[in-house]
């Protein structure tokens, strides 16, 4: 028969986890986890600190024994593809501010573009690097010191998201996790902060002497504000105001695609550039040499061009010729692989080389084109979510519901064009569609209403001008005048 008090006991053993265990689990599983490891390599392959930067070179010595080489060469070529198809992508697609249209009132347009404007473009490019290299980018909403409402970029190796479904979309709640330096005394150490966000606010803890995580602050809102009678009060928006930036649906960093063949890359070439250096263009064969010291005669020759043998002994000479056939081919498809696998434009490809058409270059930009297209999808999800916060920012703010309305962000993509092409198209599209349409797709305009402002301007200062000129601006005497027809008669 079972006791009361070994029921009590079963209840505790079973107990639901603390809000501080979950996070302190969730934390300690994602330090062990391949996606951080993979987050870890994405930001140093950005940097260029590749694998062959550990590389070491070994010989056989004593006993068979494997020893370090110091007399050999140990070439470390490092070669940045992981960066610059990062940057390539970025800047194909997030380079250009974005263009937002709605069928909200004017007003509503103003607030958009003074929160999605120049100083948005950086944090968006930024997310775009950071999703590419890590796999996911994070974006916190909050309000700054004077009220503003605001977006940073959250380091991805310091979240831990705990989703509500399998696909990613909607957040249960968000585990932040990091360092931060303080003093003690006159000690300055580092401590770990665990922050654990949910709809019922902010909590912190601190991890002490002991490793454990102990309260750091009491339980917070997402924001505070305050009332009419100036008490400060601690509000939660109705979301987790994190949101995430994938660079594609499964979350895969492109370092995940490309490390085995940006290593065997730098490895090759490296390993040729030893081969270059350590083997001479000749090796010296000597013949019933009359001495056992191989170095006194290799100082010899090198000091005195000269060294004695005995008997009929002589010195010969062996070329050396290494064949780099083998390996340009073997390097030249691992460039190929690379930019294939990694959606990227290899611009020192030959096709570059002949002025290519505008049909030529869409296709040469065909692969980057696709990720790019996955990367928008994905971009487009996470700037609605942050347009949800925007707009109850403005309800809250100017109790205007703006949500009402329809809003579209538009990314404007940096492809390379042939402009003389692009340029007699635009002439030639005259009269066949609007000017609007030929002056946004003209290759030197930036801004087409401003430009549109322009044209209309420099058409009315024409006409102006045509108009104060004397007889309609023939110039000279005015015309005789055309007599009646009873006076013809």
């Amino acid at each position: 028969m079972t006791t009361t008090e070994e029921v009590i006991y079963n209840l505790e053993k079973n107990a639901p986890m603390t809000n501080r265990e979950i996070a302190q689990q969730e934390v300690n599983d994602f330090k062990r986890s391949k996606k951080l490891e993979w987050m870890i390599i994405g930001d140093l392959y950005y940097r260029n600190k590749t694998e062959i930067l550990q590389h070491k070179r070994y010989v056989i010595g004593e006993g068979g024994a494997k020893i370090e080489a110091q007399n050999l060469a140990n070439n470390k070529l490092v070669f940045g593809f992981v960066r610059k198809l990062v940057d390539q992508k970025t800047g194909y697609l997030l380079s250009k501010p974005i263009s937002i249209t709605t069928d909200g009132p004017k007003e509503y347009k103003d607030e958009l573009d003074k929160y999605f404007g120049k100083p948005f473009l950086r944090q968006l490019k930024n997310l775009g690097k950071n999703a590419i290299n890590n796999g996911i980018g994070w974006l916190q909403v909050y309000y700054s010191e004077t009220g503003e409402l605001s977006f940073k970029a959250i380091p991805s190796k310091e979240c831990v998201p705990l989703w509500k479904d399998g696909a990613h979309t909607e957040l249960d709640a968000m585990i932040r996790f990091y360092p931060v330096e303080v003093y003690e005394a006159k000690t300055k150490k580092t401590i770990q902060i665990i922050e654990f966000w949910d709809s019922d606010g902010v909590m912190k803890w601190v991890q002490n002497s002991t490793s454990e995580y102990v309260p750091y602050e009491d339980l917070q809102g997402h924001f505070s504000a305050e009332d009419v009678n100036g008490k400060v009060q601690q509000l939660n928006w109705e979301r987790i105001p994190f949101i995430p930036f994938k660079y594609n649906d499964e979350e895969m960093p492109l370092v995940e695609i490309l490390k085995t063949l940006v290593d065997d890359y730098d490895k090759h070439v490296s390993f040729n550039s030893n081969n270059l250096e350590d083997l001479p263009n000749d090796i010296i064969v000597l013949k019933n040499y009359d001495g056992t010291d191989l170095g006194e005669a290799r100082r010899n020759l090198a000091q005195y061009r000269m060294t004695k043998v005995s008997g009929d002994g002589g010195i010969d000479t062996i070329s050396v010729n290494i064949d780099t056939t083998a390996l340009t081919s073997h390097i030249t498809e691992l460039r190929k692989s690379i930019y294939e696998f990694g959606r990227g434009v290899d611009t020192q490809s030959d096709k570059f080389g002949n002025s290519p058409s505008g049909i030529a270059l869409r296709f040469l930009y065909g692969d980057l084109d696709m990720d790019a297209n996955i990367i928008e999808t994905e971009f487009q999800a996470s700037l609605e979510q942050l347009l949800w916060f925007v707009n109850q920012h403005l309800a809250n703010t100017t109790s205007k519901d703006y949500s009402k309305f329809d809003v579209e962000f538009i990314f404007n993509r940096d492809i390379l064009i042939n402009e003389t092409e692009a340029v007699t198209n635009a002439k030639d599209s005259v009269g066949v569609i609007s000017d609007e349409t030929i002056v946004a797709n003209h290759p030197w305009v930036t801004n087409v209403q401003d430009e549109l402002d322009r044209l209309k301007k420099e058409k009315s200062e024409a006409m102006t001008v045509a108009e104060d000129q004397p007889y309609g601006g023939t110039g000279g005497a005015p015309p005789e005048p055309v007599p009646k027809q009873d006076e013809q008669s």
